[in-house]
């Protein structure tokens, strides 16, 4: 009998993946997790390999079976894994009767062909990803609850989508303007690869911009604003802290507007939604507000005009952007509610 608060974690070697460890094992409506990787190294718990967590209590891991989590009673399982290792496991988990809430790009897309042309990677899941839900609990939590498979999304794209998609759903913007969606992440979103550019030498005092008209996550803001690509320029840089994303989003109006009227409708958005953050008119977060929690916080500055707004939009890209939305999308899935574990 398959138990929906027994947690198999796939993957948690990597930023995000220790960032839920961190966030399941102290979440008191489940079971302790269970871990899985590749490679144990002779290691039993979790706290071998990472001292931090000696004093949280038992985390076992154990090397990666598919059959072996098959087998157990775990009615969950969260997959920190690259997206070609999801594209592979995500379906056996599925086959053998799990809820599979997958942190990587495999699932996100309604389309074979967006995964392929933009991960450049094949995509032999294409038969799934017309079951996943994408994992934005603010757009989506009526689908989340009942999902066997849950694509949480990116950082980025969630703080851009969640900035956007209230202006959007209103008609507010102005049909045909560019939208600059202008994004800055400090280095763990990069993930732990060693790569020379993320080197710490490499990083301080140093701010620089990458990927541009190719970032990953641009065709996600489009799926999920319902933006044309040839309106949205979505520029991405790499900032020299740890952790965190500003988003700067300037756009045109339709008609001229009052700073109450945008504040108003971003307010009846997100009304009921704790975790993401209005701010008052004319005042906007910053990076260090949002740090190691689960809030989206939203601000904006509107012209005098009444049509030139800028939006900021801040968010952890560890917390918000992954791991702590995958817990979020965890507690709709067992009908909690939404901050458990969270704040």
């Amino acid at each position: 009998m398959r138990d929906p608060r027994s947690i198999a974690v796939i993957g948690v070697t990597g930023y995000t993946g220790f960032e839920l460890a961190t966030l399941l094992l102290r979440h008191p409506g489940i079971a302790k997790p269970h871990f899985y990787v590749r490679e144990t190294h002779g290691a039993h718990c979790l706290s071998q390999l990472f001292p931090q967590l000696r004093s949280w209590g038992e985390a076992p891991l154990r090397p990666l079976s598919v059959e072996a989590i098959a087998r157990s009673n775990a009615g969950t399982a969260f997959l920190a894994t690259p997206h070609e290792v999801s594209t592979e496991l995500a379906p056996e988990f599925l086959d053998a009767g799990l809820r599979v809430i997958d942190l990587s790009g495999a699932f996100r897309f309604a389309s074979a062909d967006t995964f392929s042309a933009w991960y450049k990677l094949p995509t032999p899941h294409a038969s799934r990803l017309g079951d996943a839900v994408y994992g934005l609990p603010e757009l989506y939590s009526e689908r989340l609850g009942s999902a066997k498979l849950i694509a949480n999304p990116g950082c980025y794209a969630t703080s851009v989508i969640l900035a956007l998609h209230p202006l959007r759903q209103a008609g507010l913007l102005a049909p045909g303007h560019t939208i600059v969606c202008d994004c800055k992440s400090g280095a763990s979103g990069a993930g732990k690869e060693l790569r020379r550019d993320l080197h710490f030498v490499e990083l301080e005092g140093n701010f620089r911009a990458y990927n541009l008209f190719g970032h990953r996550h641009t065709p996600e803001i489009l799926e999920h604003t319902g933006l044309p690509e040839s309106q949205v320029v979505f520029s991405t840089h790499l900032l020299p802290i740890p952790r965190g994303i500003l988003s700067s989003i300037y756009a045109t109006l339709a008609e001229a507007h009052t700073p109450q009227d945008i504040e108003a409708i971003y307010r009846k958005f997100f009304a009921g939604r704790a975790l993401v953050r209005i701010h008052p008119a004319g005042t906007l977060p910053e990076v260090q507000h949002v740090v190691k929690s689960n809030f989206c916080d939203i601000g904006f500055a509107l012209h005098a005009d009444g049509k030139r707004l800028v939006v900021v939009s801040c968010l952890d890209n560890l917390g918000k952007g992954a791991a702590g939305q995958a817990v979020q999308n965890l507690n709709l899935t067992l009908g909690l509610e939404e901050r458990t574990g969270l704040v």
